[in-house]
């Protein structure tokens, strides 16, 4: 098959490799469309410790089941050509943290893309426990978005934002374009959105935000500051990953305030921890989702309460290595990427 390989930092390459074949309780799925992630792109730079070339990248999906396992067909529960998309983040089922509903933390968890073959191929295999039949109501585009979704839907879970909070949102790339409606869903009304990109801004704000905030033409904090009244937010979400945006998400909170930090571009960050203890600042980490934050994101999709539409790219995999440079670049109005194995856009 061919695939979009990772070879070193910014060395990207469509390779012919050969075709996963399903274990007895695995799937291979043919993709149909492959999301660019944030963290693929610090990956794509060298940057990401868990990315080690050579990597096919790629853990957004969807696509049709091409092959079952012996288990998995004697099942019964999937067909051939079934339209799906899974959970890339492949856990154990048995720790306690995944027992209790924290599959997110498993000490066994592999994600496709990082510890196996990710999507940006014409096929990728999971275990069948982790696949989900698309609605006949929903797309294959929008199936694709179902994991970024579902991180939305984890740091909105964490933030617990109450109707009356200020929330500010650093970072308009997918994840900050999808928690921002996300964070919606709790009644929120006041959404602050910071971003250098002035066109993905505007999707901000025709998404919900009340204020938006580009650095390169004010102080954030100062702009943050003014818009609040000198109180600062109730919760800061940094969706960017960068040692000055995480900064930044701790100083812009009020006292009891609430700090929920899910970019991963950056791997060390120095945070002003004093400010924080003086102001009872809570800071949390947000990484991927449990499956009932998965399952969230599916019925969130499917009800039309959330997703991205708007500056949404479909590219042929042979361009792949092109938008990974094109989204650390100046990407413009594009909120997603999203590759077609084997065809054209």
């Amino acid at each position: 098959m061919q695939a979009l390989i990772y070879e070193g930092p910014k060395e990207m390459n469509i390779r012919e490799v050969d075709a996963p074949v399903a274990g007895e309780d695995e799937v291979v799925i043919r993709v149909a469309f492959s999301g660019i992630c944030g963290s693929e792109l610090s990956g794509y730079l060298g940057k990401n410790s868990l990315r080690k070339p050579p990597m096919i990248f790629g853990h957004e999906f969807s696509g049709t089941i091409a092959a079952m396992g012996s288990r998995v067909e004697a099942s019964g529960a999937w067909q051939l050509g079934q339209r799906v998309t899974a959970n890339p983040l492949v856990t154990c089922g048995q720790c306690e943290k995944c027992l209790t509903g924290k599959q997110q933390l498993c000490g066994s968890r592999k994600l496709l893309s990082a510890a196996l073959p990710g999507s940006n191929a014409e096929y990728v295999k999971i275990p069948a426990s982790f696949v989900y039949p698309v609605p006949d109501s929903m797309t294959l585009q929008t199936a694709a978005m179902a994991e970024p979704t579902a991180c939305a839907v984890r740091v909105a879970e964490l933030a617990a934002a109450k109707p009356t909070d200020r929330v500010l949102i650093l970072g308009m790339g997918p994840i900050g374009l999808l928690t921002l409606q996300a964070v919606l869903q709790y009644g929120v009304k006041e959404i602050i959105a910071v971003d250098m990109n002035e066109d993905r801004l505007a999707i901000a704000r025709r998404l919900g935000a009340k204020h938006t905030i580009c650095p390169a033409g004010v102080d954030t904090l100062e702009e943050v500051k003014r818009l609040t009244g000198g109180t600062g937010v109730n919760v800061a979400i940094d969706a960017v990953g960068a040692g000055l945006t995480r900064k930044q998400a701790v100083m812009a909170c009020t006292t009891g305030g609430r700090t929920i930090f899910t970019g991963l571009h950056e791997e060390e960050s120095s945070l002003p921890i004093n400010l924080a203890i003086r102001s009872e600042i809570t800071m949390t980490g947000s990484f991927a989702y449990s499956r009932v934050n998965f399952r969230t994101a599916l019925q969130w999709l499917e009800e039309g309460r959330i997703g991205l539409s708007e500056g949404v790219i479909e590219a042929p995999l042979s361009e792949g290595a092109k938008w990974f440079e094109t989204l650390l670049g100046s990407p413009g109005n594009v909120s997603k990427v999203l590759l077609i194995p084997g065809g054209e856009a």
